[in-house]
């Protein structure tokens, strides 16, 4: 995973190690680590922040070794990265759902997202990781318009062995979201996962559809996501997503096939919800919790 990405920090502390550390010499090398940064798709705004952050914190150090160069460097990025990555607010799935459960309410999760960014069947992976810790959960349909939709999410609902809540065709989806949350709230069950229409963010009728559903419904998060191998699109639906409903935090699904990596970064800095899992595969089991300290290790490594 983020091949490039990595060749693209470590060519930079490769450059600055053989660099005097002055602005007017550090300039033409980061602007080089810039443009790799955009190629890489992280976002022109993150690209900036990272470049003059690394400028400043590096301008008039005095440094004797070549090795304690490259350490500071490499330090100053990891900072840098973490900062990046790091929200005020980190969304721990299991502990959120263990608090409702003890008041005897469901927690209630709305997922959004447009079509072929992977959401039906993040919406499996992420039941499943409740139920391997200890959970039930009920999944609600209210993708009503696409075809195909609910036969898709019944048969991961029969593959996982849990219960699906549908209505026909053309259905208010709001009032889908609406029963199983009933119908949860009577069975004792744990958790709510609501799939909601692949909506282009730029369609305003469906994204008002979509704020409905979260008007009605009142979820306890509202989880985007966003295709790792879409770039800089997966950011401009990550902003307008954020300013049209409010999202609590994205999953990046297809991480795996990702050798780029800019959309971790950059979808984090402009939203500043945090990335909550990250999708490694098509098993259900392939999904793992985002920790900002091991991507960093990762990218810096």
């Amino acid at each position: 995973m983020f091949e490039k990405l990595r060749k693209g920090f470590s060519n930079l502390v490769s450059k600055v190690i053989t660099t005097e550390l002055k602005t007017e010499k550090l300039r033409p090398v980061l602007g080089d680590f810039k443009l790799s940064l955009i190629e890489n798709d992280v976002a022109v705004s993150v690209a900036d922040h990272i470049c003059e952050e690394m400028e400043q914190r590096l301008d008039g150090v005095q440094v004797k070794r070549l090795e304690d160069r490259g350490k500071i460097v490499r330090a100053n990025l990891d900072e840098i990265l973490l900062n990046v990555l790091t929200t005020n607010e980190k969304i721990d799935l299991l502990k959120r759902v263990e608090e409702k459960r003890k008041s005897n309410e469901p927690y209630v999760i709305l997922f959004v997202g447009i079509n072929g960014t992977g959401k039906t069947t993040s919406i499996a992976k992420v039941a499943n990781f409740l139920m391997r810790n200890g959970y039930s959960v009920v999944l609600a349909c209210s993708d009503t318009y696409r075809a195909g939709s609910i036969e898709q999410l019944e048969e991961h609902a029969r593959r996982l062995g849990v219960r699906m809540i549908k209505h026909n065709y053309g259905a208010d989806p709001a009032a889908v979201a609406y029963d199983a949350i009933s119908h949860a709230k009577a069975q004792g069950i744990n958790a709510v996962l609501i799939d909601t229409a692949g909506r282009i963010q730029t369609n305003r009728n469906l994204m008002n559809e979509l704020q409905k559903i979260k008007r009605v419904i009142g979820p306890d998060v509202t989880v985007l996501t966003v295709d790792a191998l879409t770039g800089n699109d997966a950011v401009m639906q990550a902003e307008e997503f954020h300013k049209t409903i409010g999202i609590d935090g994205t999953i990046l699904t297809k991480v795996d096939a990702d050798v780029k990596g800019g959309s971790a970064l950059s979808v984090t800095y402009v939203t500043k919800k945090p990335i909550v899992f990250i999708g490694t595969g098509q098993r259900y089991q392939d999904l793992q919790e985002f920790d900002p300290e091991q991507f960093t290790k990762m990218i810096l490594k």
